[in-house]
């Protein structure tokens, strides 16, 4: 089973050479790892102990975040490096500045992780959600490394736990300390002879509470949202806006929209504005005079959508119609209701805020309208489920002060 992932790993690396002919995050991935070994050895230093965060994309990066920081306060001598596997991680996070370097993770073969753990030689690595890269695993073994998960979540389904899935079982037993989100995935480990794991949470709850601790500002926004109701579209795709024209052609009044599609590349943004009414701006062209008359605000950027739900009266999450919902805490955290497509049932949260009234999901455009015109029209109902949703993340913070609690870090 080895040699068959090294082989398909070395497919998909051909694969995504032959995508960064035509296709722009392909070209990124590609790009962003060339020559990288020169880069690690002429920029990492070893005059201090240096902790490795690895993070799929940027919702990962966002969740691992707290961590991060956390970690940087209790040990301030270590050294950061952050790397991501996706170029929506890294290309909106590579100048963040609470890591000391910040990379793209080299193809999980045997050679690169080979070279990669000799070239970094981490103190420990935090492996953040879901991110299990094998050969990685197999080198941080060989050289005694230290690797921990966070915010790690399982379920009965995953390849783990079934028959075909045994040697990829045996890698999760190369992690020396598990912080999971609930205790389902404590059993699950334990019942496949992993046993340590601790209960720590969910780490994103965290990251959402400061993020609206700060408020970060932005003027032509609230210019826009001013005196008006507004209605929010988070990372969207296709089918999500669809759901959300049929709210504009309501013509409801004093009522706004801000929609930020999941994927802001031009030719997409492009799409997206045609199919939408002459009053749309795109946040990128923004200025006092077009906003005036503007119905419609299009985020055509990364990396501010998390702030920009403070603006908001009722949040649609994107994703829903497709693999799965997108972050609907960075919503809820602003004490918004959330609506969402019907693929949610992987995601907690989600059950636990439909169960509980601060989040609705719908199915077709009829189920859609039933759930939204109410919390748009009735001011109390609005408010009720908002104060749900927000009570709810309050209630659940506090995962990265038992991870960080319960770590021990050799000097």
């Amino acid at each position: 089973m080895t040699f068959l992932y090294n082989l398909i790993i070395h497919f998909y690396t051909l694969l995504l050479r032959l995508a960064a002919l035509w296709n722009p995050k392909a070209k990124l991935w590609v790009a962003g790892r060339r020559h990288i070994f020169d880069k690690l050895q002429k920029t990492i230093k070893h005059d201090r102990p240096l902790a490795w965060f690895h993070c799929a994309s940027l919702g990962e990066f966002e969740q691992g975040r707290p961590v991060i920081e956390a970690y940087k306060l209790q040990y301030p001598d270590h050294r950061i490096l952050v790397t991501f596997f996706s170029p929506s991680g890294y290309e909106v996070r590579k100048n963040y500045t609470g890591a000391d370097y910040i990379f793209y993770l080299p193809a999980d073969t045997m050679r690169n992780a080979r070279r990669f753990v000799a070239l970094v030689k981490p103190h420990i690595v935090f492996f953040v959600k879901y991110e299990y890269w094998f050969n990685y695993l197999r080198q941080l073994h060989k050289a005694g490394v230290p690797v921990v998960g966070v915010s790690s979540i399982f379920r009965p389904g995953q390849r783990f736990f079934r028959w075909y899935g045994r040697w990829q079982l045996a890698a999760l037993k190369r992690f020396d300390h598990f912080f999971v989100q609930d205790q389902q995935s404590a059993d699950l480990l334990a019942k496949a002879g992993i046993t340590q794991a601790s209960v720590s949470g969910d780490t994103r709850f965290d990251r959402v509470a400061e993020v609206a601790r700060q408020k970060r500002s932005f003027p032509l926004v609230e210019q826009f949202a001013a005196g008006h109701q507004v209605f929010i579209a988070g990372s969207t795709w296709p089918p999500d806006e669809a759901m959300v024209r049929l709210l504009i052609e309501k013509n409801i009044p004093n009522l706004k929209f801000i929609i930020a599609p999941h994927e802001v590349h031009e030719a997409r943004i492009q799409r997206l504005v045609e199919s939408l009414p002459h009053e749309t701006v795109r946040f990128s062209q923004a200025s006092d005079q077009n906003l005036a008359e503007a119905r419609v605000l299009v985020i055509d950027n990364i990396g501010i959508l998390s702030h920009l739900y403070q603006y908001a009266d009722v949040a649609n999450i994107g994703g829903g119609f497709g693999v799965g919902i997108h972050n609907i805490l960075e919503a809820a955290t602003f004490e918004l209701p959330v609506l969402f497509g019907p693929n949610y049932h992987k995601f907690r949260e989600a059950v636990e805020l439909i169960a509980q009234g601060g989040a609705f999901s719908f199915g077709n455009e009829q189920e859609f309208l039933a759930a939204a015109l109410p919390l748009l029209t009735d001011g109390s109902r609005r408010k009720a489920a908002a104060q749900i949703a927000r009570q709810y993340v309050e209630s659940r913070q506090g995962a990265t002060r038992l991870t960080l609690g319960r770590l021990r870090v050799g000097k």
